[in-house]
């Protein structure tokens, strides 16, 4: 089993920046792809990002190519998210996630996703 516990999210104009962390315990850290997700109010939920086991490969959806960036510290179980020029559009719910394959979360294919965590609530006024 592993818990995934996100954090750093909250209210930020457009154009500013914030920082998700997602902190895992239990099974091996490195065994597992890592991925962030959102869901904005009234939407499907959407890939965002993933990283490769080691981190030296990293993922993104087009939306959000060259204003965020994926990484993690295996040391300390954690992956983050910094998200830079934030826009309205960005608004969501931020979930961090966690695989063995990195298809199931490029892909999308939720149901297969091995773990989630709770989310935290991004909001982006304009």
């Amino acid at each position: 089993q592993v818990e995934l516990v996100e954090s750093g999210g909250g209210l930020v104009q457009t154009g500013g920046s914030l920082k998700l962390s997602c902190a895992a315990s239990g099974r091996t850290f490195s065994n597992y792809i890592m991925g962030w997700v959102r869901q904005a109010p009234g939407k499907e939920r959407e890939f965002v990002a993933a990283i490769s086991y080691s981190g030296g490969s990293t993922y993104y959806s087009d939306s959000v190519k060259g204003r965020f960036t994926i990484s993690r510290d295996n040391a300390k179980n954690t992956v983050y998210l910094q998200m830079n020029n934030l826009k309205p559009e960005d608004t969501a719910v931020y979930g961090c996630v966690a695989d063995l394959h990195l298809i199931t979360i490029t892909s999308m294919r939720w149901e297969g996703v091995d773990y989630w965590g709770k989310g935290t609530l991004v909001t982006v006024s304009s």
